[in-house]
């Protein structure tokens, strides 16, 4: 929910802030004051483009800030919300809002601010997307969109094509797959044989040198030992002769391990008990040597005796560098490769019996394809009329008594050198991310008209008011969230006007929703009343936003009436008017 906008240096605003409340609040005033400006920065929250032609004349930038609160939302667009803003690194208020600024240079350079944190100006547009929808004045153009026109018969039967467009798109996915895959070995066959022939000569050279890990690593080692071996031999035999004493000379005292017996015995033969006690340091002495003893008797014995040990080390270790200088640094990187030359080695079998066997897979997936496809048809088919009779019920409301709207759910055709082709029940269809369906919105403007698409049948004020009754009917999937409109009450007045105000006031009781508007009928629903004033100094226009007491609120509905806000006439008028909004609401909530 957007709880506060701060504006400034935007069109004729200088410096103004608009605080929001739940329900529904009506933003109103002159023309010209800078109403539309309100939803320019909401816009601009929203990701828009930013203009530098929307900067106040001789400021260096415009700014907006806006605070919202996302405690009130269903959970879908909450998580969604939380999840851009954690993605960021950007942290709520003390408060728990969160604020999103919006800057636009004069220069036409522009940033974003989110949680505290520099974003994209897109990454601010996923973080107001499923928290703010504006509908401006241009904005129902998009209701012209068939992919805006699926999205709402989506929305509308939620319950029957989430599960359904799902297990779709799970089904499409495995079927892309093993269709590219076909295609693919199909087409490069012969590339594809002789990367197999490249593969197999590379993995035979390769198993028969049979690598171990580490290998290369170990041989250096025993190389570098076997390089110094007479030293090494040299040295552990003579570190062995002078603890155990020479081979060839085994005489008394002829040894470390000799003469330290010789000591023990002297000590343990005197009565002096000071000399005794050095007895057992002496045969920890005597173990530590036999211990050193035994090992340089073992390290000896594993020394290599053969002559030609150093000449095979040698030969191997240059049959894995040939592998390490064609396929990677080490033995392990050569493993590696090899391991994966397998994988893709077993992907690219074009025998006929395995184009056949994948051929077999792509048909069955492709079934699996078909029949969700037609279910999920079915659905759609089947809410279509269901919406169609919903939004022209809530148009018959709204200056459009005698429209209707048709929602048609029909194929779509797949195109030449489609990606995606698949036949269903005769017919060569696209199988598209979001089904094999194309939905398109009709207009009849009487009863006797023939249904004709949106962009061929509306104006641009029929337009709001369908996008309005599309609101009214889908308002159950989204509560909490905030929806903006921008003149939807364009060229209706009367009855028509208050039918506009009171489905507003029915759709704020699970939104918030913003409305500029310019009727009174609209404005008297209004849980909040907002007035853009605009004042002249001599220096420059300037314009601001400010909350309407009861009283003022009589003014501006008089003001609205027919520009008679000091007379009784006019203030009796919209005290009526006003009344009676009230009590349709009680009536509407009870």
């Amino acid at each position: 929910m957007l709880t506060e906008i701060r504006i400034d240096g935007l069109g004729v605003i200088s410096t103004a802030t608009a605080q929001f409340h739940e329900g529904l609040t009506v933003l109103t005033g002159e023309t010209g004051a800078g109403k539309t400006m309100v939803v320019t920065s909401l816009h601009l929250l929203s990701g828009a483009r930013a203009d530098p032609g929307r900067v106040r004349l001789g400021a260096q930038r415009a700014v907006v800030e806006g605070r919202f609160t996302t405690a009130e939302v269903h959970d879908s667009a909450r998580n969604e919300a939380e999840g851009v803003l954690e993605s960021t690194g950007g942290e709520p208020d003390d408060d728990g809002s969160i604020i999103a600024v919006r800057t636009v240079g004069s220069d036409g350079r522009s940033r974003a601010h989110l949680g505290g944190r520099s974003v994209p100006a897109s990454v601010l547009g996923d973080f107001t997307t499923p928290l703010l929808t504006v509908h401006g004045q241009n904005d129902q153009l998009r209701l012209q969109r068939p992919d805006q026109q699926l999205h709402a018969l989506d929305q509308f039967a939620s319950d029957s094509v989430d599960s359904l467009l799902r297990k779709y798109q799970k089904a499409r996915k495995t079927w892309l797959d093993a269709r590219n895959q076909l295609l693919e070995r199909t087409a490069r066959s012969r590339e594809l044989a002789l990367e197999a022939d490249h593969l197999t000569q590379s993995l035979n050279e390769i198993d028969a040198v049979a690598p171990e890990p580490g290998e290369d690593e170990h041989l250096v080692a025993e190389v570098r030992r076997l390089s110094d071996l007479d030293s090494l031999r040299e040295a552990a035999s003579t570190a062995h002769d002078a603890l155990a004493g020479p081979a060839d000379n085994p005489g008394e005292n002829s040894g470390a391990l000799d003469l330290l017996g010789t000591a023990r015995a002297r000590i343990e033969a005197s009565d002096d008990p000071a000399l005794t006690a050095l007895g057992p340091r002496l045969g920890d002495a005597i173990s530590v040597v036999v211990d050193l003893t035994t090992e340089l008797s073992s390290y000896l014995s594993d020394l290599p005796s053969d002559p030609g040990a150093l000449e095979s080390m040698l030969t191997r270790q240059a049959e894995l560098k040939t592998l390490t200088r064609k396929y990677a640094p080490d033995i392990d990187g050569v493993i590696k490769w090899a391991d994966e030359a397998r994988t893709r080695l077993a992907s690219l079998d074009v025998s006929e019996e395995a184009l056949a066997a994948l051929s077999a897979e792509v048909e069955t997936s492709a079934e699996k394809v078909r029949e969700t496809a037609r279910k999920l048809t079915a659905a759609r088919t089947k809410a279509a009329g269901k919406l169609a009779a919903a939004v022209s019920a809530e148009l018959g409301g709204l200056a459009m008594g005698r429209a209707r709207l048709e929602v048609v759910v029909g194929p779509m055709l797949a195109g030449v050198q489609d990606s995606a082709p698949l036949t269903i029940d005769g017919k060569e269809l696209h199988a598209g991310s979001t089904g094999v369906d194309d939905v398109e919105f009709r207009l009849a403007a009487h009863s006797g008209a023939q249904p004709l698409p949106l962009s061929k049948s509306a104006s641009g004020g029929e337009l709001s008011r369908i996008m309005l009754a599309l609101e009214v009917v889908l308002a159950s999937s989204e509560h909490g969230t905030t929806m903006v409109f921008d003149e939807v009450d364009a060229g209706v007045g009367g009855r028509a006007a208050v039918e506009i105000g009171r489905r507003l006031a029915r759709l704020a009781r699970t939104h918030q929703v913003i409305v500029v508007t310019h009727l009174p009928q609209v404005a008297a629903f209004a849980d909040t009343h907002l007035v853009v004033d605009k004042v002249d100094d001599g220096k420059g226009v300037n314009s601001g936003v400010r909350a309407l007491t009861q009283d003022e609120r009589i003014i501006e509905l008089a003001r609205m009436l027919a520009g008679m806000g000091d007379t009784e006439t006019g203030r009796a008028h919209a005290w009526e008017l006003l009344t009676t909004a009230h009590a349709e609401k009680v009536s509407a909530a009870s």
